[in-house]
């Protein structure tokens, strides 16, 4: 890990750009199974357990776009890999490039944009909801961002996703349950003035006030950081929020 650290500050520093370590902890009282995907820079591949309590870092290069969200109710039956909450279908740990399928709450980032030099970070609902989380960079003062509300203990019942013994594992977004315009922000409904919040998104919002909620939420949900600090990535954040993997209603 130490030299793979120091790998990306030497390229940072050839290049005049700095690399971001991201410390991802989980204090969910289960195992869970964090991810990345890369939308623009270099590819970082990853797909990792992380037992309760603890905690891993990850080295991202400069100038990276992408998300991070964790997995949830994993097994290996047969050697494939699986799990019954923000899986990404890879069949393995490492997820190889592909994304979590929703519902599933996650944290994008924009690393050092090339137009300003700042970082762009949230914490999306967009897709819906599975874990609670929280975003706090480390150093320089920039503002903090979460969703800490265990969303799937409050899902209403057409939005949400049950595991094979009835609990909630997932609550979807209104767009990902019923991929309607209206919900979605598209075709007539594609510009902001056309798509206004609804009572599902509202639900999201009121429960998570700083993460987006639906497609045009970006006044209260987009933060930036121009001081190029590390974050410290916590899913579950006070470990007394869950008490088990699921919720049954």
């Amino acid at each position: 890990m130490k030299i793979q650290l120091l790998l990306f500050l030497a390229i940072g520093f050839i290049y005049g750009v700095r690399s971001t370590v991201f410390t991802i902890r989980n204090n969910c009282p289960y195992t869970i199974a964090p991810a990345t995907l890369t939308s623009t820079g270099p590819s970082v591949t990853t797909g990792f357990e992380l037992a309760s309590g603890s905690s891993t870092s990850i080295n991202l290069p400069a100038r990276w776009s992408g998300r991070v969200w964790a997995r949830f109710q994993c097994s290996n039956n047969g050697g494939r890999y699986r799990c019954n909450s923000g899986d990404c279908g890879s069949g393995q740990v490492t997820c190889n490039g592909a994304g979590a399928i929703p519902p599933a709450t996650l944290v994008e980032f924009t690393l050092a944009d090339p137009n300003s030099n700042k970082d762009f970070y949230d914490v999306s609902l967009v897709d819906g909801f599975n874990l609670p989380v929280s975003v706090i960079p480390q150093g320089g003062g920039c503002p903090s961002t979460n969703c800490p509300v265990d969303i799937n203990a409050q899902c209403p019942s057409e939005l949400a996703v049950r595991d094979g013994s009835g609990g909630t594992v997932g609550c979807k977004s209104a767009c990902v349950a019923f991929n309607q315009p209206q919900y979605c922000c598209t075709g007539n409904y594609n510009i902001p003035s056309t798509c206004p919040p609804t009572s599902y998104s509202n639900f999201f919002k009121n429960l998570c006030p700083k993460a987006y909620s639906y497609a045009y939420d970006d006044q209260t949900s987009t933060f930036t950081c121009t001081t190029g600090p590390n974050y410290l990535i916590t899913f579950c954040q006070n470990i007394n929020n869950l008490d088990s993997e699921t919720h049954v209603e």
